[in-house]
């Protein structure tokens, strides 16, 4: 890409906890960003119309999209993908909880499964308060899961809220 182009701008944002500086296209997605350039591929590309889920990050804490969110708009801010949940060999307790309630079966899903009950966790942490089973579900309404009945990623979900 041709850096005086007038259709690509200079960025700089964070991404698991590592800042980057990118020129990138002001009609690339994040999900493109993510994984295209910096090689990311635990973010799945799904639906492409904010629908599955399978595409969700952290946006400064917050569960989006990035299907649905232009590149250009990460300037300054901080990204979490799955593969920022880690450290070194040991797990996030989201994904720990995952797997230990067979919450995963094709793993197409999981990711985002994750990064939602994630922000759900900071959102109820932040509130100190703990969702209710129907508060769950209703966070979890954006992931879309072809393998299971959503029972054990409810249940654990609920296992991590419920700290």
């Amino acid at each position: 890409m041709k850096k005086n182009s007038p259709i690509a701008k200079l960025i700089t944002f964070t991404v698991n906890g590592k800042e980057f500086t990118r020129y990138v296209i002001q009609s690339m997605l994040l999900i493109d960003l993510i994984r295209d350039e910096l090689g990311l591929t635990g973010t799945k590309t799904g639906c492409l119309e904010g629908e599955c889920g399978a595409c969700s990050v952290l946006l400064n804490g917050a569960a989006i999209n990035s299907c649905l969110f232009l590149a250009i708009n990460v300037e300054g801010h901080e990204i979490t993908t799955i593969e920022g949940f880690s450290t070194g060999e040991k797990m996030d307790e989201v994904q720990t909880a995952m797997i230990q309630n067979g919450a995963v079966q094709c793993g197409f899903c999981s990711s985002g499964m994750a990064v939602s009950i994630k922000s759900m966790q900071t959102r109820s942490r932040n509130e100190s308060r703990i969702p209710t089973r129907h508060e769950i579900q209703k966070g979890l309404e954006g992931n879309l899961c072809r393998c299971t009945g959503y029972i054990k990623i409810i249940e654990a979900a609920g296992e991590i809220l419920n700290k």
